[in-house]
């Protein structure tokens, strides 16, 4: 394989083309073995870039390298009893991944994947504020440890509508069936876990009405569990948890709605996803009635960089997990180990 063009792809991270052109440099090469290991790791960085997160662990599987651990910690498990439990046992390192996604897909000048992955930092962005206090992503294996009471009942003192109820059923059983029972409630519950943990979190005991900002339902009379520790963290929980409800119901999220789905219009401009996102700044950090905005008081660094493709995300995400989170170098670890396969190291 010819190395400049190689190279110039693997600086733009095209690795889908990588592939492509190693598996059809293979007859004609005197090395088959290395190029088969090129394409394999080729192959297995666009799947990673395509967040083909169901897979991850099989991918790691094939690979004994560094990143491949830290791949398998970005995964969820395909099995509900699984002892390596990814993401389940922790977000940080799928949120370091989605934020290196996020950086490659503007490099290669794909405006609607930034806004895709920038949906999809959302949709755990709930359960990432609860990870500090519950010791866990939301793993379903530990969620009966975690909560209790009315956590998951029909007492209809609980504020958690019929949805959230369910989800709140479902993630206290969801390892204890078949892996068909498990796969369905990843698929369909486990990314509103994160909106009925939110419920709890915005009690009544922890934060006065027109304190912070109105984000949703908030619970008027909290399970004990749902109030453990000192006031001082039940506030920042409270905190981190609006921050993220804001950023859900953003208008960069919102652009994700407005993506073509079997047509051919609507995708949004690199113009619209710059406004989208100054208007979603301005609403992040909008000072709080009780000076109490977490993305003002820079209690937690963050990890950006001068190019980073929506400026802030990394600090935001950092904000709402309450420590320093940056984009990974999965993906580019393994571009580098295509470029020393290639040089023959």
């Amino acid at each position: 394989m010819p190395d400049g063009p190689v190279r110039a792809l693997l600086e733009g991270h095209w690795y889908d083309a990588v592939a492509a052109l190693a598996q059809d440099k293979l007859p004609q090469t005197g090395s088959p073995q290395r190029l088969a290991k090129v394409r394999d790791l080729a192959t297995a960085a666009k799947r990673v870039l395509d967040l083909d997160a169901e897979d991850f662990g099989t991918i790691a599987e094939g690979f004994d390298r560094p990143w491949a651990l830290r791949l398998a910690e970005s995964s969820f498990p395909l099995l509900p009893r699984d002892p390596q439990r990814g993401a389940l046992a922790s977000l940080v390192p799928l949120y370091e991944l989605m934020l290196e996604v996020m950086q490659l897909r503007a490099l290669r000048h794909e405006p609607l994947q930034v806004v895709v992955t920038a949906h999809l930092i959302g949709e755990y962005l709930c359960q990432l504020a609860w990870e500090s206090t519950l010791g866990h992503g939301g793993d379903p294996l530990r969620m009966r440890d975690s909560v209790g009471e009315r956590w998951g009942t029909d007492d209809r003192s609980c504020p958690h509508n019929s949805a959230l109820r369910a989800t709140a059923k479902r993630s206290l059983n969801a390892c204890n069936g078949d892996v068909i029972g498990y796969t369905a409630y990843l698929d369909k519950f486990h990314s509103r876990l994160g909106d009925a943990l939110a419920v709890c979190a915005m009690n009544h005991e922890t934060i006065g009405a027109g304190e912070r900002p109105d984000v949703g339902e908030t619970c008027p009379n909290p399970c004990s569990w749902a109030v453990q520790g000192s006031l001082e963290q039940r506030r920042d929980l409270d905190a981190r948890v609006r921050l993220a409800l804001l950023y859900v119901d953003s208008p960069i999220v919102a652009l994700r709605h407005h993506a073509p789905v079997g047509h051919f219009f609507g995708v949004p401009s690199v113009q619209e996803i710059s406004e989208a996102w100054l208007r979603t700044w301005e609403r992040l950090s909008q000072p709080w009635p009780d000076g109490s905005n977490p993305l003002l008081l820079r209690t937690v660094p963050g990890a950006g960089t001068p190019d980073e493709a929506l400026p802030g995300m990394s600090a935001l995400v950092s904000t709402v997990a309450g420590r320093t989170i940056g984009a990974g170098r999965v993906i580019r670890s393994i571009g580098d180990d295509i470029m020393l396969t290639l040089e023959g190291e």
